[in-house]
């Protein structure tokens, strides 16, 4: 696991503890999450691309793919520093305490540098790698046609190396309720 370089305390000051995640529950969920957003820049403005992705448990990276050439490719090669989210909600959990009001979530969020692949069989493998996490038990050559050198020329595969990370988890059936106020009807 990548070692975090926040200092935990102050992080910890700003969020309910209990809703912090370990390592091994931030891997999990980016394991299960299918959509995240890589937060580029281009000078000092921020661009937000929602994208499949793949993490890399072995090389501690996100791996996803876009176009040859456009905003992202662009902004990558100009600033490698990005964010990246991903997170998945339930239910918005109503109070009698007007600041309680909540909803249910868990969420991701690294920060990290970007690389573009240039290495043809790492772009290959890392977008194999990333299908195989959509469409489990399909595999090139017998169930789809394998990725071509020309698909490749004209695809970007990027390589998120993770720097810090964190993990947040509200999953809590209803949001807190107050004694000294009228209950809300239950469902």
């Amino acid at each position: 696991m990548k070692e975090n370089n926040f200092d935990k305390k102050s992080i910890n000051k700003q969020r309910l503890a209990e809703y912090v995640q370990d390592d091994q529950s931030i891997v999990d969920f980016l394991k299960k999450t299918k959509i995240g957003h890589i937060a580029t820049r281009w000078d000092d403005q921020p661009f937000i691309t929602p994208s499949t992705f793949w993490y890399d448990e072995i090389d501690q990276e996100i791996i996803f793919h876009s176009n040859i050439v456009g905003r992202v490719r662009k902004n990558s090669e100009r600033h490698p520093e990005v964010c990246f989210e991903a997170s998945e909600y339930g239910n918005f959990l109503p109070s009698n305490i007007s600041l309680e009001f909540s909803m249910q979530y868990e969420s991701v969020i690294i920060f990290g540098e970007i690389r573009i692949m240039e290495d043809p069989e790492e772009k290959r493998n890392g977008l194999y790698q990333l299908l195989g996490k959509y469409f489990p038990g399909m595999n090139p050559g017998k169930e789809f046609r394998p990725i071509t050198d020309k698909e490749l020329e004209r695809t970007s595969v990027y390589a998120i190396n993770i720097k810090s990370w964190s993990g947040k988890r509200n999953w809590e059936g209803k949001a807190e309720q107050s004694e000294k106020w009228k209950p809300l009807a239950e469902n």
